[in-house]
């Protein structure tokens, strides 16, 4: 349940804005407030089955974007080879101090600040 829901977080992350505001509210209190459909059907004077509806139809237009965009499968290729590139610079350092050249170690230093800036980003 664990994973489903954090698919759902990176989903909505990634694609929200394109969902009505009333898709966005539901699918905000349910997978991130953690209100039941009965709880937001309270709030919001309509059936569960009506929530259920409007969250059903929200995660399948960002699954649909998702298939065909691929961006957070992307992202997520994108992360892992940034940490193979810093891991590079790493061991670059690491033998630059071997053979005590000042051009090699800035140049690594540069790789790693570098890999390390775009990954916060």
């Amino acid at each position: 349940m664990k994973s489903q829901a954090y698919r759902m977080a990176l989903l909505y992350d990634f694609y929200g804005d394109v969902l009505t505001p009333r898709q966005k509210e539901f699918y905000d209190l349910y997978y991130n407030e953690d209100l039941s459909l009965a709880e937001i059907a309270e709030n919001n004077g309509i059936t569960r089955q009506g929530v259920r509806d409007v969250i059903v139809r929200a995660e399948a237009i960002l699954t649909d974007l998702e298939d065909k965009t691929g961006l957070i499968k992307r992202f997520h290729a994108m992360q892992k080879q940034l940490q193979e590139v810093e891991g590079a610079a790493q061991a670059i350092l690491a033998r630059s101090a071997r053979y005590d050249d000042p051009e090699l170690e800035a140049q690594a230093r540069k790789i790693l600040n570098l890999a390390q800036q775009m990954e916060k980003e």
